[in-house]
């Protein structure tokens, strides 16, 4: 009896498909004005294809096709180097069907590139792969769980579409590699201590619930989860068995000094290993409020310099507990923990500082966006100070989300490495009055006043400091941008020291003519940052202040991908003898692969949480804007000419192929005939 069944489903796809082909087609040979009139009928065809068994299989075969015709022409589907994993679980529970379609057709898209059956001229097959192991770790829910009443409600039978896509994702990945990949991702991005880490905490709390469930068979793989798991759920004796907030508060009443010690060990233990504190944790910290400071110290992990500084500033340190360390804003007892060891306190300035931003009235704005972006488990104004602690206590934390506000991420980092009483000053004037008012060439600047920014909407993926300062910011860098329309060269030289700070160098160079967009004067670009950066060439002069810089981003097949800000940290030896430059990416993640043997380490070589480097040559030969102060500048003609060659020969089979002067292709080539 299944034999006519099996026929009449496929022959009933093979109709779909045969409708999907046609439609793919109009839709591809439609001029771009008419494409959005067509669009609907794939939309519609293509859902109905992955609903019947079988049917994601054939979208994935037709994912090229589909793609090319333009179904994400316009969206923000059409860039998938920049989507972001933990953005899916909202397209794919969504009520609107076309939006839940997109966002599957795009997934077997990114399947169709990890498998290198479809190059895209955007993204990689590396970056594809490790994209949808993200996305797949994310939404483990839904392979094995049935459809919620929530989901049954908003969706309706659209509610199976996803779960079909999730199961066709994990047989052609493989589950077992996607686990144990998984967990290695997530250890690799927390060597890089980010301050946002839901994303990775929804990713274990994922791991812990296939863990548990009977019904999956993880075979070996997983096995190296157990210490991701029990940092969150279980990281003391105390919470073992993860018993619930109200049931540890009780258990701690019980407890000896002996077993208080304990427990704040192995708490902070647990959080200095992997960056990411339990939900326990703040329950031990508030207790131990009235235990003596040295139990404190002890559950915060501090070394001797954290433990002198929180017994100098004890009163604002209980302060700043009680105000912002609860269950949901977990991560502020690291933010603490770092900014103590950093002794920022010391400072003559923070201390004030810190003690008005408890006091700070926040805005209707400003708590409305933090509520809507944090929800409203805690005050916005504990959320906020959350955030100040994390960002002062892990300044290369600081991620621009999905947002082209690298510029801003970069400014708000420098200023919680160099200058933190300045960041908690724009934190006031942005959260409590709506606007930050900064000078441009003697000059002021209002964001209230300012418009069109580089961001063309108001992000919400972004710490709770970024979420309120950095739209404020993107429109001040844009309106300083627009008062350098028409000097020549390029805008940088004159914004970057205006906007991020006096220790960015006033001396600038660019290798790249910004009226062309060739490549310009190589050579001389290079012997410059030589001089400027590199011990054997500046007389062994180190790097005082984080520098602003600018690189042309390449992917795993080394083509060009777009300019991107980011800071120069130190340079010098790592353990194996090889000079190296240490630099903070506001991208989210920053190991990556940038082509022609290119990968970004951010671990293994000398680096420090949060920190990416490159082998000095690799590094010259994608960046294209520095800062240098002029007046210390090294000794030019000493660089060997053979290593800049080196670096030239990478621009050239990189992101410079495309922009070598016509002059120099005919030289390099030879005379005609």
């Amino acid at each position: 009896m299944a034999v006519p069944a099996l026929t009449a489903d496929s022959d009933k796809l093979a109709a779909l498909l045969a409708h999907l082909d046609h439609a793919t087609a109009l839709l591809a040979a439609a001029p771009a004005f008419t494409k959005p009139g067509k669009l609907p009928r794939v939309l519609d065809t293509a859902r109905r294809v992955m609903l019947q068994p079988g049917g994601c299989a054939a979208v994935a075969a037709r994912a090229q096709a589909i793609d090319e015709a333009g179904v994400f022409a316009g969206s923000d589907w059409a860039t998938p180097q920049i989507l972001i994993p933990s953005l899916t679980p909202h397209s794919l529970g969504s009520a609107d069907a076309n939006i839940v379609v997109i966002e599957a057709l795009s997934e077997l898209r990114l399947l169709a590139v990890a498998h290198e059956e479809y190059r895209h001229p955007l993204i990689s097959a590396e970056q594809a792969h490790h994209y949808l192991t993200q996305v797949i770790a994310i939404n483990l829910n839904l392979l094995f769980g049935p459809a919620t009443e929530a989901e049954r409600e908003t969706q309706g039978r659209l509610a199976q579409l996803p779960r079909n896509l999730f199961q066709y994702l994990t047989e052609r990945i493989g589950y077992e590699h996607v686990i144990d990949q998984l967990i290695d991702e997530i250890w690799r991005i927390l060597e890089q201590r980010p301050i946002q880490v839901d994303a990775v905490k929804s990713m274990i709390t994922q791991i812990a619930s296939c863990q548990a469930n009977p019904e999956i068979d993880l075979g070996a793989s997983g096995q190296g989860a157990n210490r991701l798991v029990s940092a969150i759920f279980s990281p003391t004796r105390g919470c073992q068995e993860d018993p619930g907030i109200a049931v540890y508060r009780e258990r701690l009443v019980s407890m000896d000094p002996s077993a208080l010690q304990s427990e704040a060990t192995g708490f902070a233990r647990a959080m200095h290993d992997t960056g990411l504190v339990s939900p326990y944790h703040p329950v031990l910290l508030r207790f131990l409020l009235d235990q003596g400071e040295h139990l404190l110290a002890e559950a915060l992990g501090l070394s001797a310099t954290g433990r002198d500084c929180l017994l100098c500033y004890r009163d604002l340190v209980q302060a700043l507990i009680r105000a912002c360390v609860h269950p949901p804003t977990a991560q502020a007892v690291y933010g603490l923990a770092l900014l103590l060891e950093r002794g920022i306190l010391y400072q003559a300035s923070m201390a004030p500082a810190l003690l008005r931003q408890l006091a700070l009235r926040l805005s209707d704005w400003s708590q409305a966006r933090l509520t809507l972006a944090f929800g409203d488990t805690v005050s916005p104004r504990a959320r906020l100070l959350e955030g100040v602690l994390c960002m002062l206590g892990q300044p290369l934390g600081v991620g621009q989300g999905n947002n082209p506000t690298c510029q801003s991420a970069r400014a708000l980092s420098m200023w919680a490495y160099s200058d933190p009483d300045y960041l908690l000053q724009m934190v006031a004037w942005a959260a409590r009055d709506d606007e930050i008012i900064m000078h441009f060439e003697g000059q002021p600047i209002s964001s209230r006043e300012s418009t069109g920014g580089v961001a063309t909407s108001l992000p919400l993926d972004l710490d709770p400091v970024s979420l309120l300062v950095v739209p404020q910011l993107d429109r001040i860098y844009a309106e300083m941008g627009r008062r350098c329309i028409g000097r020549e060269g390029d805008p940088h030289r004159w914004v970057n020291p205006e906007f991020h700070g006096w220790w960015s160098g006033r001396g600038f160079r660019i290798n790249v003519d910004v009226t062309t967009g060739h490549l310009s004067d190589l050579d001389a670009f290079l012997r410059h940052f030589y001089a400027s950066y590199h011990p054997y060439y500046n007389g062994q002069l180190p790097l005082i202040h984080p520098q602003p810089a600018g690189i042309a981003v390449t992917d795993s097949a080394a083509r060009f991908i777009g300019w991107h800000a980011i800071s120069l940290l130190r340079v010098s030896i790592d353990p194996t003898d090889v000079m190296r430059v240490y630099f903070y990416n506001p991208n989210n993640d920053s190991g990556q692969d940038w082509g022609d043997g290119i990968r970004v380490s951010t671990s293994g070589n000398g680096e420090r949480s949060g920190e990416s480097s490159l082998p000095l040559e690799e590094f010259a030969s994608r960046l294209y804007i520095f800062h240098y102060d002029p007046l210390e500048r090294g000794e030019l003609a000493e660089v060997a000419q053979e290593e800049l060659d080196r670096v030239i020969a990478r621009i050239h089979r990189s992101w410079g192929a495309d922009r070598i002067p016509a002059t120099e292709l005919q030289a390099s080539e030879g005379p005609l005939g």
